[in-house]
């Protein structure tokens, strides 16, 4: 089991780490800051430094078996032994972009009142579906409200429910494609007050403002019924 260190704290840069195993292109450690692929976010990139000064740079991450979470690298890396001490640091300015996006996602879902069928962001842009008809979808007006919200600078909480209370309230599932992993007793949340509340496993930012401007850049159709709305920063 890997040891989550983003998920107690979205902005932690690095962390120091053993490495439990290690084979060509993959390594695990007994904690991270690096976030692996899920819910539509990418796996974060960056290092891993050495005692020595031995830089492997993690070329992607994902989950493993278990609780565990891999380090891709370069399959031809010198691999550490295991129980070598590392820090493990993540790029931070590709990071800190995923975060404002994936909690400008959030805020699109407020916006935009239909079923989501997928989504996924990356450093420069973000887009979710909707199951929705294309003449309802605005391209000014979800912009307008979506920039609204982002000034409004709204606290971005992170909480927990109950499996029980989830299943108690399926609408807060707002993603029709991924369900929310139960069988741990509590499924994580975010909670935007008076904005949205649903749950996930991703990095997000703390206030909405730190989000910054947002444009819609491209609504087109995906499908008989499926409408994506694609986002990106105004700067």
């Amino acid at each position: 089991m890997t040891e989550l260190v983003f998920r107690e704290d979205a902005y932690a840069r690095e962390c120091d780490a053993v490495v439990v195993s290690a084979a060509p292109g993959r390594i695990v450690l007994d904690r991270s800051v690096f976030y692996p692929t899920g819910g539509g976010q990418p796996g974060d990139t960056g290092v891993l430094v050495q005692a020595g000064g031995t830089v492997i740079p993690v070329l992607g991450t994902v989950k493993g078996e278990g609780d565990t979470i891999v380090h891709l690298v370069d399959e031809a890396a010198k691999l550490p032994a295991v129980g070598t001490h590392v820090t493990a640091r993540i790029d931070w300015d590709r990071r800190h972009r995923v975060m404002r996006f994936h909690t400008a996602l959030h805020l699109l879902c407020a916006v935009v009142a239909a079923p989501v069928t997928g989504g996924k962001m990356s450093e420069d842009k973000a887009h979710l579906d909707f199951d929705i008809d294309m003449d309802k979808l605005i391209a000014e007006d979800i912009e307008s409200r979506l920039n609204a919200l982002v000034a409004a600078d709204t606290a971005v909480e992170c909480g927990a429910i109950s499996d029980a209370e989830l299943d108690a309230n399926p609408g807060l599932v707002k993603t029709m494609s991924v369900q929310p992993p139960r069988g741990q007793g509590s499924v994580r949340t975010i909670h935007i007050p008076g904005v949205d509340l649903q749950p996930c496993g991703g990095t997000h930012v703390k206030q909405t403002a730190e989000i910054g401007a947002l444009k819609v850049v491209k609504i087109r159709s995906e499908g008989k019924r499926n409408r994506r709305v694609t986002i990106a920063f105004a700067e």
